[in-house]
């Protein structure tokens, strides 16, 4: 048996144009999916967030690029210690600050004579709060009693930190997520985890 050239040629053709048409929309779907998988990455899991200013030094630097979870206070309650992102308090414009925890609901903070101390059901005379991390003592007089779902939060900085101290207490609602990545600049790119403290 034998093969009609005429009718052959043209099956090809038609072949050849059917698979290109498939691979084309094959990358459509590709591209699709990866859209949908980065926006919700994106807006549901993780949040990119650029550090302003000079309240969280020397942990963090102005113009560092953080990576923020935002999947982890669906599941857990925000702890001491950890550096978190929240909505500015009282501004017109939506903004968002970095901070870091350091009094829970139902505890009461006081700042005196340069130390930050916390009473809750474990320390009801209080406990000196060790930080670490600072590289300046925290100046003020002031206290205050955290209700349900607040939180009491200051910069690193303590002298150049607009925070609790002047705001008051920030709510549970108001939090977006913890920091979670230092992405930028390379040399100081960083996994964090919170420190130990001594209550």
């Amino acid at each position: 048996m034998t093969t009609d050239p005429l009718f052959d040629e043209p099956y090809k053709e038609q072949e050849s144009t059917g698979s290109i048409g498939l691979f084309f929309l094959e990358l459509i779907k590709i591209a699709v999916l990866a859209g949908v998988t980065i926006v919700f990455i994106r807006y549901f899991l993780f949040k990119p967030f650029l550090v302003k200013g000079k309240s969280m030094e020397p942990t963090f630097y102005e113009s560092e690029y953080l990576i923020i979870n935002e999947l982890s206070y669906r599941f857990i309650e925000p702890e001491r210690g950890e550096v978190i992102v929240f909505e500015a308090p009282n501004v017109q414009e939506k903004d968002y600050y970095l901070k870091r925890i350091i009094g829970l609901p139902g505890e009461r903070v006081r700042i005196e004579d340069q130390k930050v101390i916390v009473y809750n059901a474990e320390n009801p005379e209080g406990v000196v709060v060790e930080e670490e991390y600072l590289i300046e003592e925290t100046y003020g007089s002031i206290q205050y009693s955290l209700g349900e779902e607040e939180y009491f939060v200051m910069g690193d900085n303590r002298d150049e930190s607009f925070d609790s101290r002047k705001f008051g207490p920030i709510h549970r609602d108001t939090i977006v997520g913890k920091t979670w990545i230092r992405g930028w600049p390379f040399t100081r790119v960083t996994i964090f985890d919170s420190p130990t403290y001594n209550l």
